[in-house]
């Protein structure tokens, strides 16, 4: 129970830092060069972890770590950077919320991971949460901007269930680190090809991608990571719904955007989808359960002990009562 906690709260880590990644990436980092933007974030996080790691793929995880470095870099960083030019923090982390429920359908599918009713209903409610902070929204939406995140949102959810696929033979930190290095040189020639040499950034911009790099990028996937490890695919997908609450929070404090009443609302219900989802919660359900279910047993044989002496004697009782009147008792 003490690890599942540990690992609940060091996976928190991860949707925490994607979540601040909207205000930042949309404050301090130009919006025409998306590419370079995914390459500068995933390339250098990968090789700082790979030197403190020093171990190389082996085998099939050469071609492992460039396809889901593809999947889980760079594309979803590539389309993340560009919703996050697109849309209001809000919104772009709030689509991200869907990944739970899409998630756990390919857990189940690729990995065999049952559809429990909790983590199930839980999912529910965060939805529910998410499309109540959606709807109250008064920024206008750009279309463009929801498609990259939806996409970003599909790709991310199957990529996360192939790496505990896959990830099961190699340690957290290589496993983090491949990927970072392979999605940042498969990015890199698109990247050249498409918005030329690397655009200029000055201090502002160099400091963000420093904090999009370490913090959000080598720091959270090594706490995603380690969560998928030792959590079930949905359980981790669940706790990665503190990512809208994060951009709601930040967008509201730093960007200027307003908390309406409803958002409020929809954010205690993630929070409750969240926790509705973790493993911890299932053996105090069935605790109440056994607790109320030995209530109701002790209570229906106090109402049998307080019954009449002969109405509401048992059909036994009388059937052991003496047939003559007067016989005597052994």
């Amino acid at each position: 129970m003490e690890a599942k906690w540990r690992w609940m709260l060091i996976t928190a880590i991860a949707p925490i830092a994607w979540g601040s990644n909207y205000t930042v990436i949309g404050a301090f980092l130009p919006a025409d060069s998306p590419l370079w933007g995914a390459v500068l974030r995933a390339l250098p996080a990968g090789l700082v972890l790979l030197l403190v790691g020093r171990k190389l793929p082996k085998g099939a995880w050469w071609w492992r770590a460039l396809v889901l470095g593809t999947i889980n870099m760079s594309a979803f960083f590539a389309l993340v950077y560009v919703a996050s030019q697109l849309l209001p923090s809000s919104i772009a982390s709030m689509i991200m919320a869907v990944s739970p429920i899409v998630m756990m359908l390919f857990a189940a599918s690729m990995l065999g991971e049952r559809l429990r009713a909790l983590p199930v209903a839980g999912a529910a409610v965060g939805l529910l949460g998410v499309v109540l902070m959606l709807a109250a929204g008064s920024t206008a939406i750009d279309w463009r901007g929801v498609l990259a995140s939806v996409a970003a949102m599909a790709l991310a959810s199957f990529g996360f269930v192939l790496v505990k696929r896959w990830g099961s033979d190699v340690s957290l930190l290589p496993l983090t680190a491949w990927q970072l290095v392979g999605g940042g040189l498969v990015l890199l020639p698109v990247a050249l090809l498409a918005e030329g040499p690397m655009p200029g950034y000055d201090g502002p911009a160099m400091a963000a991608l420093a904090y999009v790099g370490l913090f959000s990028t080598a720091l959270a996937y090594l706490a995603w990571f380690g969560g998928l490890k030792n959590l079930p695919a949905g359980t981790t997908g669940l706790i990665g719904l503190l990512n809208p609450v994060t951009g709601v929070v930040l967008g509201t404090l730093l960007a200027g955007e307003t908390l309406e009443g409803q958002q409020a609302v929809g954010m205690g219900l993630v929070l409750l989808g969240i926790l509705l989802g973790q493993p911890i919660i299932l053996p105090l359900v069935r605790g109440l359960r056994r607790t109320w279910g030995r209530r109701g047993v002790s209570a229906k044989g106090r109402e049998r002990r307080r019954a009449p002496s002969w109405p509401g004697r048992s059909r036994a009782s009388r059937r052991r009562a003496p047939s003559r009147p007067g016989a005597p008792s052994r």
